[in-house]
């Protein structure tokens, strides 16, 4: 299952994370996110974990691979594989595994670079820019996992996509 959602302004990013946070279940969920640099992955995230009243100041964990958050709910886990290496890969292989059980909301972006490291039944998402207009950003969602389309179906009902 898959739908996109188009932004043309970072009001519109933070309203595709009200909806996403407010479609997760205590369950958690797992989360790839690849597409340009810049394009809003991390902002997507950032307006996530806002919605999810995490107080502590979110960031990019590009240098650092792994940032933690508590929320009331579950731990999230944010992964940025882009400047790893298979040898760096290594490193963090048992936490991609260990944070892709329920329970847990892990995001990683740079996931293409997560080798056969991901998990297929992760929610993906990709982030690029409009060949026609460099302010417009489309959300592509996919999934293959039941429960993922199940999230996905509730998501697109959520911002008012008809299928």
């Amino acid at each position: 299952m898959e739908f996109k959602f188009k932004t043309t302004t970072l009001l519109d990013t933070k309203y595709l994370a009200k909806a996403f946070s407010d479609t997760l279940t205590d369950d958690g969920l797992f989360v790839t996110l690849t597409g340009d640099i810049g394009a809003g992955k991390t902002q997507f995230i950032r307006y996530v974990l806002e919605n999810l009243q995490v107080d502590k100041k979110v960031t990019s964990p590009s240098f650092v691979i792994l940032n933690e958050y508590k929320t009331k709910r579950f731990p999230v886990y944010h992964f940025d594989l882009y400047r790893l290496e298979e040898k760096g890969l290594k490193s963090v292989v048992s936490e991609l595994r260990e944070y892709s059980k329920t329970g847990y909301l892990t995001f990683v972006e740079w996931a293409e670079f997560g080798q056969d490291e991901i998990p297929s039944e992760a929610l993906k998402i990709n982030v690029e820019y409009d060949n026609d207009d460099i302010d417009v950003r489309w959300f592509n969602f996919s999934s293959s996992d039941n429960i993922d389309n199940k999230f996905i179906e509730n998501l697109s009902k959520k911002i008012g996509i008809k299928k």
